[in-house]
């Protein structure tokens, strides 16, 4: 079973198939002004995969030193949404928002005056520059490699791919993390409320740093709505259920997230710290079988009985065969919804 940040959830040994994309790129430049112009008006965003803003303001200074001194800078890459016309900064984020810091006149808390750089710009700010300097740096050309994707149009996923070869040395992606992004909005939304939930907290313990918290809220929607229908890989499920789910109506929404609250509540009661943990950290097989067949059955359970039938979930041997051996497998996933529906059928 492989383990991640205290889960065990066998779908993360699933091999990741062949993925061709048809992409169209282009060059374009930038005045720095424009830049940020467009930062500010929101013409340029953030991908939440991002990582926050690292620089430090020395860091910084000598970035904004580089643009005075004529230097060429590295490009940046952006990708285009057809829908809305933004552009999503796929790299170039830390440069870009020195830029704004700069020209905003704030660092942090502090007022953005160049550090550690050459005479006559030290323990400057853009205002306090001479003017044919401020004209320098807003007139400093950026190249920025603009990219969309135009197939396969399902799942925008050619974004995470470049922006992992950019950053090969730092951080992979985990696959919520890449959701949050190429599945943005509401239901997703809806997800990062519902994982502030206090008993869901409880049950699956301090925030996750990668998400895993979550792609279950995900994984128990995505069995509740449509576990019959499921097919491997997991990751891809998940991605389709999302997609999928982000068009349903707020209403339908709302009734998803208090049909969550109300089940996470009740298994908190039911079975405390514990839950979904039958030999110690968090069995995603188990969560993802028993927590959905909790969400269908809400009107009918109690308390008793749920500790009653979760018993004898965790004794039973051919569930628990399910529960740790390809798991992910559609005869494994099959066959532990079907003991459990029995399972609770008996009560």
């Amino acid at each position: 079973m492989a383990l991640s940040e205290g889960v065990e959830d066998e779908s993360l040994l699933e091999p990741e198939g062949a993925r061709r994309f048809s992409i169209t790129s282009y060059g374009a430049d930038y005045t720095v002004d424009s830049l940020v112009k467009r930062m500010r008006g929101g013409a340029f965003t953030i991908p939440s995969f991002q990582r926050r803003f690292v620089w430090s303001q020395k860091h910084g200074s000598r970035f904004i030193e580089s643009l005075l001194m004529g230097l060429p800078i590295p490009s940046i890459f952006l990708y285009k949404e057809s829908e809305t016309n933004q552009h999503l900064v796929i790299d170039g984020q830390q440069r870009l928002r020195t830029l704004q810091a700069f020209y905003d006149g704030t660092f942090g808390e502090k007022k953005f005056r160049l550090l550690g750089v050459r005479e006559p710009w030290n323990n400057k700010s853009y205002d306090e520059l001479d003017t044919s300097d401020q004209l320098k740096i807003d007139d400093s050309i950026v190249h920025a490699i603009i990219f969309r994707q135009d197939s396969p149009m399902d799942v925008l996923d050619s974004i995470y791919y470049v922006f992992e070869r950019i950053n090969s040395g730092g951080i992979r992606l985990s696959p919520q993390e890449i959701r949050n992004c190429i599945s943005a909005g509401r239901f997703i939304d809806l997800v990062k409320r519902l994982n502030e939930y206090n008993d869901w907290r409880n049950i699956f313990g301090p925030l996750n740093k990668r998400a895993k918290d979550e792609e279950l809220i995900i994984r128990f929607f995505a069995m509740l709505r449509d576990g019959d229908n499921y097919y491997k890989p997991m990751a891809k499920f998940l991605n389709d259920k999302s997609a999928q789910f982000n068009k349903l109506s707020q209403i339908e929404l709302q009734d998803m997230g208090a049909t969550f609250r109300k089940a996470s509540s009740l298994v908190w009661e039911a079975l405390g710290p514990a839950a979904f943990r039958p030999n110690g950290p968090l069995n995603a097989a188990v969560f993802d079988s028993v927590f959905p067949a909790i969400g269908a059955r809400l009107t009918s359970l109690n308390v008793q009985v749920l500790r009653l039938a979760y018993d004898e979930l965790t004794n039973n041997r051919d569930y628990m065969r399910y529960c740790e051996r390809a798991t992910s497998d559609e005869d494994a996933v099959r066959a532990r919804r079907r003991i459990v529906n029995e399972t609770f059928a008996r009560y």
